[in-house]
This record gives C-alpha cells, sequence and structure tokens, in this order.
C-alpha cells in the first residue's frame, strides 16, 4: 500500500484541512490515458466508489483502482518550492 512521508503528510493535511472543507476532504490520484504511467492530483470532498483510500499522519489520499495497484510499493514524497508550487514525488519503499 502507498505511504507518505511526513512531508507529504502535511503539505496534504494543509491543502486538505482548509475552512469549509468536509472532513472526508482528501487528495486523490488517478491513472492518466496516456504510454506511460502518469497521474493526475486534485483534491476532492470524498473518494469515488472503488477508491483505496490510504490514511496517514491525519491525511487522506484516494487512489482509483489502476493508481493503487501501480502505487502499491511506493512512497509519496511531497515538498513546496520557492514560488509556492506543491511538488510531489515517488520512491520505492525500503
Amino acid at each position: 500500500m502507498l505511504t507518505l512521508t511526513e512531508n507529504a503528510s502535511a503539505i496534504v493535511n494543509e491543502i486538505t484541512h482548509q475552512p469549509g472543507l468536509a472532513e472526508t476532504a482528501g487528495l486523490r490520484i488517478t491513472t492518466e490515458d496516456s504510454p506511460e504511467p502518469a497521474f493526475a492530483v486534485s483534491a476532492a470532498e470524498q473518494g469515488e466508489p472503488g477508491d483505496q483510500v490510504v490514511e496517514q499522519g491525519g491525511a487522506t489520499i484516494y487512489l482509483d483502482a489502476s493508481a493503487a495497484e501501480l502505487l502499491d510499493d511506493k512512497v509519496l514524497d511531497a515538498a513546496v518550492d520557492p514560488s509556492g508550487k506543491v511538488e510531489f514525488a515517488l520512491g520505492v519503499q525500503a
């Protein structure tokens, strides 16, 4: 199952715990239709039917079935660049 670094958990929490968002809010990762594996990340009020739910450090990630399979042995990291843009990176679990 996908795991999150402390940085990723903190950033996901910051994104999804804004005033006015539902308690079920999280990031949703879906696969994109392309020759190489590609993912789309978006804020979501809740998961979709069939999504795998990853909860770690108070952060919630929803994965569509294909993303869940592809990310099963991965670690999600995140950082904020100098311009304030969030960047996500994937690594292999040790």
